[in-house]
Protein backbone atom coordinates (compact mmCIF):
# COMPACT_ATOMS: atom_id res chain seq x y z
CA UNK A 1 0.00 0.00 0.00
CA UNK A 2 1.20 3.22 -0.90
CA UNK A 3 -0.09 5.25 1.60
CA UNK A 4 1.80 6.62 4.58
CA UNK A 5 1.19 5.24 8.05
CA UNK A 6 -2.23 5.30 10.25
CA UNK A 7 -1.73 6.94 13.45
CA UNK A 8 -3.90 6.34 16.50
CA UNK A 9 -3.48 9.34 19.19
CA UNK A 10 -4.84 9.60 22.27
CA UNK A 11 -5.06 13.55 22.88
CA UNK A 12 -5.35 13.25 26.52
CA UNK A 13 -5.30 16.80 28.82
CA UNK A 14 -2.01 15.55 30.84
CA UNK A 15 -0.10 13.38 27.65
CA UNK A 16 -0.43 12.30 24.56
CA UNK A 17 0.53 9.01 23.69
CA UNK A 18 0.71 7.86 19.56
CA UNK A 19 0.63 4.46 17.98
CA UNK A 20 1.74 3.98 14.89
CA UNK A 21 0.32 0.85 12.94
CA UNK A 22 2.96 -2.15 12.58
CA UNK A 23 4.80 -0.20 15.29
CA UNK A 24 2.94 0.07 18.59
CA UNK A 25 3.23 2.82 21.01
CA UNK A 26 6.44 5.48 19.69
CA UNK A 27 5.77 8.60 21.71
CA UNK A 28 4.25 9.50 25.25
CA UNK A 29 4.72 13.37 25.97
CA UNK A 30 3.12 15.11 28.44
CA UNK A 31 0.54 17.66 26.44
CA UNK A 32 2.55 20.88 26.99
CA UNK A 33 3.67 23.36 24.35
CA UNK A 34 6.35 26.32 25.19
CA UNK A 35 6.55 29.59 23.07
CA UNK A 36 7.96 32.88 22.76
CA UNK A 37 5.48 35.54 23.17
CA UNK A 38 7.53 37.85 20.85
CA UNK A 39 7.97 36.07 17.67
CA UNK A 40 5.11 32.91 17.84
CA UNK A 41 7.77 30.74 17.67
CA UNK A 42 6.83 27.05 18.71
CA UNK A 43 10.32 26.71 21.20
CA UNK A 44 9.40 23.27 23.10
CA UNK A 45 7.20 20.48 22.69
CA UNK A 46 6.05 17.43 25.74
CA UNK A 47 8.39 16.88 28.32
CA UNK A 48 10.98 20.03 27.98
CA UNK A 49 8.06 21.87 27.79
CA UNK A 50 6.24 20.77 31.11
CA UNK A 51 9.84 21.24 32.78
CA UNK A 52 9.46 25.07 32.18
CA UNK A 53 6.16 25.25 33.69
CA UNK A 54 5.98 27.37 36.35
CA UNK A 55 9.46 28.52 35.63
CA UNK A 56 9.32 30.89 32.35
CA UNK A 57 10.89 34.34 31.80
CA UNK A 58 8.03 37.41 30.70
CA UNK A 59 8.64 36.26 27.23
CA UNK A 60 8.45 32.91 27.02
CA UNK A 61 4.78 31.03 27.71
CA UNK A 62 4.27 27.33 28.83
CA UNK A 63 1.09 25.98 28.58
CA UNK A 64 -1.43 23.12 28.01
CA UNK A 65 -3.51 23.42 24.78
CA UNK A 66 -5.99 20.76 26.03
CA UNK A 67 -8.04 21.53 29.25
CA UNK A 68 -11.12 18.94 30.69
CA UNK A 69 -10.76 16.85 27.90
CA UNK A 70 -11.51 19.37 25.06
CA UNK A 71 -9.51 21.90 23.20
CA UNK A 72 -9.09 25.23 24.80
CA UNK A 73 -5.85 26.73 22.39
CA UNK A 74 -6.97 26.05 19.16
CA UNK A 75 -3.69 27.13 17.53
CA UNK A 76 -1.35 25.53 19.84
CA UNK A 77 -3.15 22.13 19.88
CA UNK A 78 -2.73 22.03 15.79
CA UNK A 79 1.03 23.05 16.13
CA UNK A 80 1.67 20.52 19.26
CA UNK A 81 -0.15 17.67 16.64
CA UNK A 82 2.17 19.19 13.69
CA UNK A 83 5.15 18.54 15.67
CA UNK A 84 3.72 15.16 17.28
CA UNK A 85 3.24 13.83 13.36
CA UNK A 86 6.80 15.32 12.42
CA UNK A 87 8.37 12.99 15.26
CA UNK A 88 6.55 9.89 14.13
CA UNK A 89 6.18 10.05 10.55
CA UNK A 90 9.18 9.52 7.91
CA UNK A 91 8.79 11.34 4.82
CA UNK A 92 6.18 10.29 2.54
CA UNK A 93 4.04 11.81 -0.59
CA UNK A 94 0.80 10.11 1.38
CA UNK A 95 -0.28 12.28 4.46
CA UNK A 96 -1.38 9.54 7.31
CA UNK A 97 -4.58 9.11 8.69
CA UNK A 98 -5.64 10.02 12.16
CA UNK A 99 -8.12 8.20 14.60
CA UNK A 100 -7.61 10.47 17.65
CA UNK A 101 -9.58 9.98 21.08
CA UNK A 102 -12.11 12.00 22.37
CA UNK A 103 -14.25 12.07 25.68
CA UNK A 104 -18.34 11.13 25.55
CA UNK A 105 -19.45 14.00 26.31
CA UNK A 106 -17.61 16.31 23.70
CA UNK A 107 -20.01 18.53 21.48
CA UNK A 108 -20.09 18.48 17.95
CA UNK A 109 -18.38 21.84 18.07
CA UNK A 110 -15.66 19.96 19.89
CA UNK A 111 -15.92 17.01 17.71
CA UNK A 112 -15.16 19.70 14.53
CA UNK A 113 -12.24 21.28 16.65
CA UNK A 114 -10.44 18.03 16.98
CA UNK A 115 -10.63 16.86 13.39
CA UNK A 116 -10.05 20.44 11.91
CA UNK A 117 -6.50 20.12 14.21
CA UNK A 118 -5.97 16.75 12.88
CA UNK A 119 -6.46 18.12 9.09
CA UNK A 120 -4.73 21.09 9.76
CA UNK A 121 -1.60 19.53 11.30
CA UNK A 122 -1.21 17.41 8.51
CA UNK A 123 -3.46 14.27 8.53
CA UNK A 124 -5.17 13.05 5.25
CA UNK A 125 -8.23 12.36 6.88
CA UNK A 126 -9.21 12.12 10.76
CA UNK A 127 -11.38 9.34 12.38
CA UNK A 128 -12.67 10.31 16.08
CA UNK A 129 -12.99 7.49 19.38
CA UNK A 130 -15.05 7.71 22.17
CA UNK A 131 -12.48 7.09 24.88
CA UNK A 132 -14.15 4.72 27.05
CA UNK A 133 -14.50 2.71 23.69
CA UNK A 134 -11.08 2.38 23.20
CA UNK A 135 -10.24 2.33 26.87
CA UNK A 136 -12.51 -1.22 26.83
CA UNK A 137 -10.69 -2.31 23.44
CA UNK A 138 -7.10 -1.50 24.73
CA UNK A 139 -7.95 -2.89 28.06
CA UNK A 140 -8.60 -6.67 25.82
CA UNK A 141 -12.21 -6.50 26.47
CA UNK A 142 -14.37 -8.33 23.79
CA UNK A 143 -16.59 -5.68 23.12
CA UNK A 144 -18.30 -7.27 20.10
CA UNK A 145 -20.21 -9.73 22.28
CA UNK A 146 -24.19 -9.02 23.21
CA UNK A 147 -22.79 -8.79 26.92
CA UNK A 148 -22.45 -5.42 29.26
CA UNK A 149 -19.16 -4.31 30.49
CA UNK A 150 -18.87 -1.28 32.76
CA UNK A 151 -15.64 0.72 32.29
CA UNK A 152 -14.59 4.01 34.28
CA UNK A 153 -11.61 5.74 32.41
CA UNK A 154 -9.88 8.58 35.07
CA UNK A 155 -7.93 10.51 32.38
CA UNK A 156 -6.20 13.84 33.41
CA UNK A 157 -9.51 16.70 32.39
CA UNK A 158 -12.20 13.94 32.28
CA UNK A 159 -13.74 10.84 33.86
CA UNK A 160 -15.53 8.86 31.42
CA UNK A 161 -18.10 6.32 32.57
CA UNK A 162 -19.86 4.23 30.14
CA UNK A 163 -21.20 0.56 29.78
CA UNK A 164 -20.77 -1.33 26.54
CA UNK A 165 -22.31 -3.96 24.34
CA UNK A 166 -22.20 -5.12 20.98
CA UNK A 167 -19.82 -2.29 19.51
CA UNK A 168 -21.58 0.15 21.39
CA UNK A 169 -21.86 2.26 23.86
CA UNK A 170 -25.35 1.91 26.00
CA UNK A 171 -25.40 4.62 28.97
CA UNK A 172 -22.44 6.75 29.86
CA UNK A 173 -21.60 9.56 31.56
CA UNK A 174 -18.69 12.39 30.78
CA UNK A 175 -17.84 14.54 33.89
CA UNK A 176 -14.77 17.03 34.27
CA UNK A 177 -13.58 15.99 36.93
CA UNK A 178 -10.01 13.78 37.24
CA UNK A 179 -6.52 13.52 37.45
CA UNK A 180 -5.83 17.10 37.56
CA UNK A 181 -9.01 17.60 39.74
CA UNK A 182 -7.23 15.77 42.63
CA UNK A 183 -3.81 17.96 42.16
CA UNK A 184 -6.77 21.40 42.82
CA UNK A 185 -8.14 19.69 45.66
CA UNK A 186 -4.76 19.03 47.15
CA UNK A 187 -3.30 22.23 46.37
CA UNK A 188 -6.57 23.89 48.43
CA UNK A 189 -6.10 21.71 51.27
CA UNK A 190 -2.79 22.34 52.00
CA UNK A 191 -3.46 25.87 51.85
CA UNK A 192 -6.45 25.59 54.13
CA UNK A 193 -4.77 23.61 56.90
CA UNK A 194 -1.49 24.56 56.83
CA UNK A 195 -1.78 28.33 55.30
CA UNK A 196 1.46 26.83 52.67
CA UNK A 197 1.19 27.14 49.24
CA UNK A 198 2.58 24.44 46.82
CA UNK A 199 2.68 24.17 42.96
CA UNK A 200 0.80 21.72 40.56
CA UNK A 201 3.75 19.87 40.05
CA UNK A 202 4.54 19.27 43.65
CA UNK A 203 0.43 18.17 44.09
CA UNK A 204 1.31 15.48 41.35
CA UNK A 205 4.45 14.05 42.80
CA UNK A 206 2.89 13.85 46.24
CA UNK A 207 -0.83 12.45 44.72
CA UNK A 208 1.60 9.62 42.84
CA UNK A 209 4.04 8.98 46.49
CA UNK A 210 1.22 8.75 48.96
CA UNK A 211 -2.04 9.83 47.34
CA UNK A 212 -4.93 7.49 48.70
CA UNK A 213 -8.49 7.53 48.38
CA UNK A 214 -9.07 4.67 51.31
CA UNK A 215 -7.62 4.03 53.91
CA UNK A 216 -3.83 2.39 53.74
CA UNK A 217 -2.81 -0.65 55.74
CA UNK A 218 0.08 1.94 57.37
CA UNK A 219 -0.37 5.55 57.37
CA UNK A 220 2.87 7.06 55.69
CA UNK A 221 3.64 10.76 55.66
CA UNK A 222 6.04 12.81 53.54
CA UNK A 223 7.41 16.32 54.25
CA UNK A 224 6.86 19.29 51.54
CA UNK A 225 8.12 22.58 51.05
CA UNK A 226 5.80 25.28 49.90
CA UNK A 227 5.91 29.27 50.38
CA UNK A 228 3.99 30.43 53.54
CA UNK A 229 1.00 32.55 52.78
CA UNK A 230 1.64 34.65 56.33
CA UNK A 231 5.41 35.30 55.99
CA UNK A 232 6.08 34.92 52.08
CA UNK A 233 9.52 32.50 52.66
CA UNK A 234 9.68 28.71 51.87
CA UNK A 235 8.08 26.45 54.70
CA UNK A 236 8.00 22.88 55.08
CA UNK A 237 4.89 20.85 56.67
CA UNK A 238 4.19 17.23 57.06
CA UNK A 239 1.22 15.45 54.84
CA UNK A 240 -0.15 12.23 55.79
CA UNK A 241 -1.90 9.81 53.94
CA UNK A 242 -5.18 10.54 56.09
CA UNK A 243 -4.51 14.01 55.07
CA UNK A 244 -4.69 12.91 51.14
CA UNK A 245 -8.19 10.70 51.74
CA UNK A 246 -9.70 13.87 53.28
CA UNK A 247 -8.43 15.84 50.74
CA UNK A 248 -9.52 13.72 47.76
CA UNK A 249 -13.03 12.98 49.32
CA UNK A 250 -15.16 15.64 47.18
CA UNK A 251 -13.40 14.68 44.35
CA UNK A 252 -13.53 10.97 44.47
CA UNK A 253 -17.40 11.44 45.59
CA UNK A 254 -18.19 12.99 42.24
CA UNK A 255 -16.53 10.65 40.51
CA UNK A 256 -18.78 7.96 42.73
CA UNK A 257 -21.76 9.75 41.91
CA UNK A 258 -21.22 9.51 38.25
CA UNK A 259 -20.56 5.64 38.28
CA UNK A 260 -24.15 5.60 40.10
CA UNK A 261 -25.95 7.56 37.71
CA UNK A 262 -24.89 5.17 34.78
CA UNK A 263 -26.00 2.04 36.56
CA UNK A 264 -29.31 3.39 36.78
CA UNK A 265 -29.56 4.21 33.82
CA UNK A 266 -28.29 0.80 32.60
CA UNK A 267 -30.76 -2.20 31.48
CA UNK A 268 -31.07 -4.71 34.09
CA UNK A 269 -30.03 -7.52 31.87
CA UNK A 270 -26.75 -5.44 31.71
CA UNK A 271 -26.47 -4.50 35.03
CA UNK A 272 -26.47 -8.40 35.79
CA UNK A 273 -23.37 -9.05 33.02
CA UNK A 274 -21.46 -6.16 34.44
CA UNK A 275 -21.69 -7.87 38.34
CA UNK A 276 -20.91 -10.69 36.79
CA UNK A 277 -17.48 -9.73 34.51
CA UNK A 278 -16.91 -6.54 36.92
CA UNK A 279 -15.90 -3.30 36.35
CA UNK A 280 -12.27 -2.00 34.65
CA UNK A 281 -10.52 1.10 35.55
CA UNK A 282 -7.96 2.51 33.29
CA UNK A 283 -6.63 6.12 33.14
CA UNK A 284 -3.87 7.33 34.95
CA UNK A 285 -6.20 8.82 38.30
CA UNK A 286 -7.20 5.11 38.85
CA UNK A 287 -4.23 4.27 39.79
CA UNK A 288 -4.21 6.55 42.99
CA UNK A 289 -3.60 4.07 45.64
CA UNK A 290 -7.70 2.52 47.02
CA UNK A 291 -9.23 3.54 44.10
CA UNK A 292 -10.81 0.07 42.91
CA UNK A 293 -11.41 -0.65 46.43
CA UNK A 294 -13.40 2.47 46.84
CA UNK A 295 -15.45 1.60 44.20
CA UNK A 296 -15.80 -2.13 45.05
CA UNK A 297 -16.86 -1.16 48.65
CA UNK A 298 -19.43 0.93 47.18
CA UNK A 299 -21.07 -0.50 44.51
CA UNK A 300 -20.66 -3.78 45.60
CA UNK A 301 -18.89 -5.04 42.04
CA UNK A 302 -15.66 -6.78 41.49
CA UNK A 303 -13.65 -3.66 40.58
CA UNK A 304 -9.95 -4.05 39.15
CA UNK A 305 -7.44 -1.64 37.44
CA UNK A 306 -6.45 -2.71 33.48
CA UNK A 307 -2.74 -3.62 33.18
CA UNK A 308 -0.98 -0.55 31.90
CA UNK A 309 -4.25 1.30 32.77
CA UNK A 310 -2.24 4.86 31.01
CA UNK A 311 -1.59 3.13 27.47
CA UNK A 312 -5.06 1.28 27.69
CA UNK A 313 -6.58 3.96 25.63
CA UNK A 314 -3.62 4.43 22.82
CA UNK A 315 -3.34 0.86 22.18
CA UNK A 316 -7.30 0.85 21.74
CA UNK A 317 -7.03 3.44 19.12
CA UNK A 318 -4.52 1.41 18.06
CA UNK A 319 -6.67 -1.88 17.19
CA UNK A 320 -8.92 0.34 15.60
CA UNK A 321 -6.95 1.54 12.90
CA UNK A 322 -7.31 -1.90 11.44
CA UNK A 323 -11.00 -0.95 10.61
CA UNK A 324 -10.06 2.14 9.49
CA UNK A 325 -10.20 1.78 5.79
CA UNK A 326 -13.67 0.85 5.63
CA UNK A 327 -14.09 4.50 7.22
CA UNK A 328 -14.52 5.73 3.47
CA UNK A 329 -17.63 6.96 3.70
CA UNK A 330 -17.38 10.41 5.57
CA UNK A 331 -18.46 8.45 8.56
CA UNK A 332 -16.21 10.68 11.22
CA UNK A 333 -17.16 8.12 14.71
CA UNK A 334 -15.73 5.19 14.46
CA UNK A 335 -17.63 3.86 17.64
CA UNK A 336 -20.87 5.79 17.47
CA UNK A 337 -21.90 4.42 13.86
CA UNK A 338 -19.97 1.33 13.19
CA UNK A 339 -20.41 -1.98 14.75
CA UNK A 340 -16.72 -2.81 15.33
CA UNK A 341 -17.38 -6.69 15.82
Amino acid sequence: MLFGRDIGIDLGTATVLVFVRGKGIVLREPSVVAMDKNTGRLLKVGEEAQRMLGRTPGNIVAIRPLREGVISDYDMTERMLKEIIRKVTTFSLFKPRLVICVPSGITEVEERAVIDAGLQAGARKVFLIEEPVAAAIGAGIDISKPEGHMVVDVGGGTTDVAVISLSGVVASESIKIAGDSFDEALVKYIKRKHNVLIGDSTAEELKRTIGCVFPRPEMTAVEVKGRCLMTGLPRMVAVSSNDMIEAFEEVSERILETIHAVLEGTPPELVADISNNGIVMTGGGSLIWGFDKLVESRTSILTHIADDAVSCVAYGTGKTLDWVNDMQDGTINLSRRRQMS
